[in-house]
C-alpha cells in the first residue's frame, strides 16, 4: 500500500479507467485527495494509475463488478476499514442498453439498473456509516441530462438517472446535519469514447442544439466534481447541477 498523509481525504472513484471517470480521477489526486480507482479490471486502470503517480499523486486500484451489489458493499468497506476512513464517494460507472422501448428486454432494462442506481444505492449505504464516524462526507452521483429531459432509444438509462434525483436528495435531507452532503452532476454530451460511438452523423444533429456549440470536455465536468468534493462546498447539498453546454435549459 502506498504511504499517504493521515490527513489526506480518501475518496473512492467507480469507472476510473477512461473518460469522465478517469478526469475525475485525475483531478481529485492532483487537488491532494488519495483516490481509490475502480473497475472491472486492473488493465483498463493501469493508465490512470500511471499519470496520477507520474505526477506525484496518491492513488491505489482496486477491482470490482458494480453489477455484484455484495461485491460493492464490500469495496466500499474494505477501503474504510483500510485507511481507517472514507471522505468521498464518486459513483461514476455506468452502462448503456440502448434500444427503443418496444424492443428493449427485461435483461437490457435490469443490465441498466443494476449497475447505474442499484449499485449507487449499495456504494452509497456502505459509504454513511464510515462518513458518519468522521463526520465529514461528499457524495457525487454522475446522472445525465437523459435523465432530466429523457432521450429516444434509452428508457432505461434515463430512467436511472432520473431516479439518482430523488435518491441523492433523500440522502441529503437525511444526512444534512451530520457534516454529509450528496449532489448529482448531470453532463451533457462530453468528449468521450461513449459519444465517439455515436458517428458524426448523430453528433452533427445533436450540436446545434447545444447553445454552446460544442461538446463538453470530460476536465470540465471533473472540475465541477471536485468543488463539489470539497471542504468549501459545504453548504451545497440535495442539488442537481448540470453541466451540458445550455442543452437542456
Amino acid at each position: 500500500m502506498e504511504d499517504f498523509r493521515i490527513d489526506k481525504r480518501v475518496a473512492i472513484v467507480t469507472g476510473a479507467s477512461r473518460g469522465i471517470g478517469r478526469a475525475i480521477s485525475e483531478r481529485l489526486a492532483k487537488d491532494g485527495r488519495h483516490v481509490v480507482l475502480v473497475a472491472r479490471s486492473v488493465e483498463g486502470l493501469s493508465a490512470t494509475e500511471a499519470t496520477i503517480k507520474s505526477a506525484g499523486g496518491s492513488c491505489e486500484v482496486r477491482v470490482c463488478d458494480m453489477a455484484d451489489g455484495a461485491a460493492v458493499t464490500a469495496l466500499v468497506e474494505g477501503v474504510a476499514e483500510t485507511h481507517g476512513r472514507l471522505d468521498i464517494l464518486v459513483n461514476n460507472a455506468g452502462i448503456t442498453r440502448d434500444t427503443l422501448l418496444l424492443r428493449m428486454t427485461d435483461e437490457q432494462w435490469d443490465e441498466v439498473m443494476a449497475v447505474n442506481l442499484r449499485a449507487v444505492f449499495m456504494a452509497c449505504r456502505a459509504a454513511l456509516r464510515p462518513m458518519m464516524r468522521g463526520k465529514f462526507g461528499r457524495i457525487v452521483n454522475l446522472g445525465s441530462v437523459s435523465g432530466i429531459s429523457g432521450n429516444p432509444g434509452q428508457a432505461n438509462y434515463a430512467a436511472a438517472k432520473a431516479a439518482l434525483g430523488g435518491f441523492t436528495k433523500t440522502i441529503a435531507k437525511e444526512m444534512g446535519a451530520k457534516g454529509i452532503t450528496a449532489n448529482v452532476i448531470a453532463p451533457g454530451f462530453i468528449e468521450t469514447e461513449m459519444t465517439d460511438a455515436l458517428g458524426d452523423v448523430v453528433k452533427a444533429a445533436v450540436l446545434p442544439n447545444i447553445p454552446a456549440k460544442r461538446f463538453g470536455q470530460p476536465a470540465e465536468i471533473a472540475a465541477v466534481v471536485a468543488f463539489a468534493t470539497s471542504d468549501e462546498a459545504a453548504y451545497m447539498t440535495a442539488q442537481v447541477i448540470v453541466v451540458d453546454g445550455g442543452m437542456a435549459a
